[in-house]
């Protein structure tokens, strides 16, 4: 992660009361996205990744934990300051259409409609909303209601609203969920053109499994915390390099450590190894080797097969062989 930190989350938290239940929707979520990048995150449902959009974008608060965006400290702003922190700071597009735009309008309303509420004067901000409109592809289009737009031109009308009030972070959450796998990739690289045009930072929550060849990591959220990351990386290959120069991407995953250094193990290891709810940590020349650790069932059941295969000699010397065994199995005491 570089110096220039753009958003951070300490040990975030937060829980919703439904009836008489509480719901931890975050546990303890440590985050950092620097300044000018594009962040994927992915998650099932249900894991926490639209609950820390809504933080980021000032729409929630959190229950306990730290968070920070562009040096503000969004557990301390009061109410009329989270206000202005939303419609000066944060760009939105959602998924749905109904949320980003009104039907009876143009497009070119659409996006002056944010200008307008902000009382800013209509010429001189209309060459920029034209621009923007320009800046999605959609110069042509913009007299057009949305009845005559396709879905695909609608999200792009949506991301030039979101760019209306010049913000300086882009939430988009399942920006291309309803459109299809060609216009997804559009609206993708629609984002990541303006991520580099405008040096905006941007975050994008979406189950596209093509995400994170269009973003610079890709993390993954799973039951509230970060578990992993996934970084996109562009090689030469090497097969190819002196003809033709073509470039391909490579990815590397890795595992994240909360800030007391705990980690998800992913669930297919834990299955794939019997870990339940203990394990050994070894120090080894590659590093640290996670061991299962044996249960007191498995132990009485490596004994039992110990004591039928225990030749046939004199009770104590029995004994003494079996304490020994247990002792060398189970890794505890010390041999004499």
């Amino acid at each position: 992660m570089t110096a220039d930190v753009f958003i951070r989350c300490e040990a975030l938290v937060k829980i919703y009361k439904v009836a008489n239940l509480e719901v931890m929707a975050l546990q303890g979520l440590d985050l950092e996205v620097a300044r000018g990048e594009m962040l994927g995150i992915v998650g099932a449902s249900g894991s926490g990744k639209s609950t820390l959009m809504n933080i980021l974008g000032g729409l929630d608060r959190p229950s306990a934990g730290r968070v920070s965006v562009d040096g503000h400290d969004l557990l301390k702003l009061s109410h009329e300051a989270m206000s202005e922190y939303r419609r000066r700071k944060i760009g939105f597009v959602w998924q749905q259409g109904a949320r980003n735009l009104i039907p009876y309008l143009s497009a070119l309303e659409n996006v002056r409609l944010p200008i307008t509420i902000q009382s800013q004067s209509w010429s001189r901000e209309k060459p920029r909303v034209e621009a923007l409109l320009d800046s999605v592809g959609l110069s042509e289009r913009k007299h057009h209601h949305l009845s005559e737009l396709s879905g695909g031109e609608q999200q792009r009308v949506a991301i030039a609203i979101a760019l209306a009030n010049n913000p300086v972070l882009l939430l988009a959450d399942e920006p291309t969920g309803e459109l299809d796998t060609a216009t997804a990739i559009g609206i993708f690289q629609l984002l990541k053109d303006l991520n580099q045009q405008f040096g905006l930072t941007t975050v994008i929550v979406s189950h596209d499994l093509d995400l994170a060849h269009h973003v610079n990591r890709v993390v993954a959220i799973r039951d509230g915390k970060t578990s992993s990351e996934t970084v996109r990386q562009s090689a030469l290959n090497a097969a190819v390099e002196s003809a033709h120069k073509k470039s391909e991407e490579s990815f590397e995953e890795f595992v994240l450590l909360d800030s007391a250094g705990r980690l998800q193990v992913p669930r297919e290891y834990l299955e794939q190894f019997n870990i339940q709810e203990r394990v050994h940590l070894e120090v080894v020349e590659e590093g640290i080797l996670i061991r299962p650790a044996i249960s007191n069932e498995m132990k009485n059941q490596s004994d039992a097969h110990v004591d039928e295969t225990v030749p046939e000699i004199n009770q104590a010397d029995g004994q003494r062989l079996r304490g020994w065994w247990k002792r060398l199995r189970g890794g505890g005491g010390v041999l004499k």
